[in-house]
């Protein structure tokens, strides 16, 4: 019998070519109940073949791939999942409220029409074709299609595209009510914010393989860089000459400095500045560590093939 804290989703050495080209070189993944994983990764780090493999739609070349421990094509396994991805070809012509029932038929054990639509955002769209929709109603659409099996675990490829801030911050609370009733995601996306804000642990992906998993405050902690703001009258051009100094501006009368030793700047701003005022120090936000973290790979990948040739 499983265990409760076993892994319901999980990549073990997973290995996918096609051709020459390899997408997944071992790739290594685990996802467990009532967690939101991030995966992140530039365009062509092999995030969509990860899910492909997960989802059943591609099959491994090495390694292994299991589903709710199953083979993912099952469709035992398949039916306790729901997906969101970015392209979806729906049906033009059917009402929201039909496209909702139709996707309920599926599954043993669906959530209400009102359910699915109220937690999906699109209580107000139901009698209204799915053609006739922006690009952001049809979004809030498919999210509302994909929780309406009752899902064990929710894969949302770049769910919130489209969407202006509000409707986002409401699609984020709809997800941290699925999480906390015990519901697997699995989250990819661009908006690097949006990780931050949902997801429980966060793994990277770089040249088709896992090169950091852990918590967002982990990934933050691999990166020295902090920002240092403040309002004050040292010249730029002063803060620019200090070698403790990565980088530094001014925006708005407020200096921006970036720097890996912000006590010792913090120290020479106030000795050069003792009126200096509205002093901040931030440690590097999930942006700065997902970007340092990928320039390292890329640059240790380039390093292997110059070797290698």
């Amino acid at each position: 019998m499983p265990h409760a804290h076993d892994p319901i989703a999980r990549l073990d050495g997973a290995i996918k070519h096609y051709g020459r080209l390899t997408a997944l070189a071992g790739a290594d993944l685990q996802l467990h109940r009532g967690e939101l994983l991030a995966l992140l990764g530039p365009n062509g780090a092999g995030k969509t073949t990860a899910i492909g493999l997960l989802l059943g739609l591609l099959r491994a070349d090495g390694g292994s791939v299991e589903l709710f421990g199953q083979d993912p094509q099952r469709i035992e396994a398949r039916r306790r999942i729901g997906v969101m991805l970015q392209n979806a070809a729906l049906p033009p012509t059917l009402r929201v409220g039909e496209l909702l029932r139709l996707t309920a038929s599926y599954y043993p054990s669906p959530r209400t029409l009102q359910e699915s639509a109220e937690l999906g955002g699109v209580a107000d769209l139901l009698r209204r074709p799915y053609a006739k929709l922006s690009g952001g109603q049809q979004r809030r659409v498919q999210f509302a299609l994909a929780l309406c099996g009752r899902p064990e675990l929710l894969f949302l490829d770049e769910p919130t595209v489209g969407m202006d801030i509000e409707v986002r911050q409401r699609l984020w609370a709809a997800i941290r009510r699925l999480v906390a009733e015990g519901c697997a995601v699995l989250l990819t996306t661009h908006y690097l914010e949006e990780a931050e804000a949902l997801a429980d642990r966060v793994c990277v992906m770089s040249r088709g393989r896992m090169i950091h998993q852990g918590t967002v405050d982990e990934l933050r902690a691999r990166v020295a860089l902090k920002r240092v703001r403040c309002l004050g009258t040292v010249p730029l051009e002063v803060v620019r000459g200090w070698p403790e100094v990565s980088e530094a501006r001014r925006e708005n009368e407020r200096l921006h400095i970036g720097t890996a030793e912000a006590e010792a700047v913090v120290r020479r701003l106030l000795d050069a500045d003792p009126q200096l005022r509205e002093l901040e120090v931030q440690r590097a936000g999930l942006a700065e560590a997902f970007t340092e973290l990928t320039r390292d790979a890329a640059g240790v990948a380039a390093n292997d093939q110059r070797e290698a040739a």
